[in-house]
């Protein structure tokens, strides 16, 4: 043992990173290696926590600084959470496989989150034409949407001038016919076959000139009711191209919208999809890796010399609060 040993800097930042405790460690000389590869570990997983959660921000924030800054303070969090995990785990196994199973579960999950922003920096050429692709469909889908939200009141109104088209048409109708009758009654083409105006042509006269009046009285009371309500079917397709262009607006290159189309990418293509489950195995054996190196790294010297100082203190402890005199060393 070098018990003079003086670890450098890079040394006691690793071994800090690792939650070891420098005095005891720098005793150790075996140890001193393996924690150093630790932290190296937390060191990567620290790193690329910052870089995912930087990218994620990215995505939502339009400012770099501000994403970079969120970045940083979430992955310290993912540092100040997987050095809560490797400090908890006991190589006595005194406390059993249960809570490793827990720290193994939320490393998992942390880092299955984490691999998610990484996939859509790996894959932002084809979800940016994937995400173009959904938004169309996402914008024809509001259109239908609009039109069967509108149809009812469309369809009022459709009704309404098709009914007064109809009593307007009869009108004309009636009219044109009731013309024809006195021309073919005046040229001697049709009724009595005889030419000029003779009671029968005046008769019908009589009656094509009531179906013309009947005919403008009616178009001058129908045509405003026809044109308001052209005007109101109008002002409806307005209403729904308002909001066509407000929902259009919303659309966006969002988290949540390229996270959907990477699942549209992964259920289209099988190459992507093998490729999408690889890489998420690789981003979340980062996470797992610190908390795996540290449970199938064997215990050395560091680790008893650590468990004997624990009981130690915890004796002199107990010595201190029954007042009993305590041992110098």
């Amino acid at each position: 043992m070098q018990e003079n040993y003086l670890p450098n800097r890079r040394e006691q930042f690793l071994w800090w990173l690792s939650t070891a405790e420098s005095v005891l460690l720098k005793d150790a000389v075996v140890d001193r290696n393996r924690h150093s590869i630790i932290g190296m570990l937390v060191l990567g997983t620290w790193s690329f926590a910052t870089l995912a959660w930087t990218y994620f921000f990215s995505t939502v924030i339009d400012h770099w600084g501000i994403a970079c800054l969120l970045g940083i303070f979430m992955g310290g969090i993912i540092l100040f959470i997987d050095r809560a995990l490797i400090k908890g785990i006991n190589h006595s196994g005194k406390q059993g496989w249960k809570p490793l199973i827990f720290r193994m579960f939320l490393a998992y999950t942390i880092g299955l989150f984490m691999a998610q922003p990484a996939l859509l920096f790996l894959f932002e050429k084809e979800i940016l034409v994937q995400t173009s692709l959904d938004n169309e469909t996402r914008k024809k889908n509001k259109y239908v949407e609009l039109e069967k939200l509108y149809a009812p009141q469309k369809k009022q109104l459709l009704d309404e001038k098709k009914q007064l088209n109809t009593n307007l048409s009869l009108r004309y109708q009636e009219m044109i016919q009731t013309s024809n009758q006195f021309i073919k009654e005046t040229d001697g083409t049709g009724g009595s076959k005889k030419i000029g105006l003779k009671a029968i042509a005046l008769a019908k006269k009589a009656a094509a000139d009531k179906a013309a009046a009947d005919y403008y009285e009616t178009a001058k009371l129908i045509t405003p009711s026809i044109k308001t309500i052209d005007h109101n079917i109008q002002l409806i397709d307005q209403t729904i191209t308002k909001e066509q262009i407000a929902f259009n607006q919303l659309l966006n290159n969002g988290f949540i919208t390229r996270i959907e189309a990477l699942d549209h990418l992964v259920e289209q293509s099988n190459a992507v999809k093998f490729r999408y489950y690889l890489l998420i195995v690789l981003l979340m054996l980062i996470e797992l890796m610190p908390v795996l190196a540290k449970y199938l790294l064997p215990s050395g010297t560091y680790a008893l010399n650590a468990k004997l100082t624990e009981e130690n203190e915890m004796e002199e402890l107990k010595k201190i609060n029954r007042n009993e005199p305590i041992d110098s060393f």
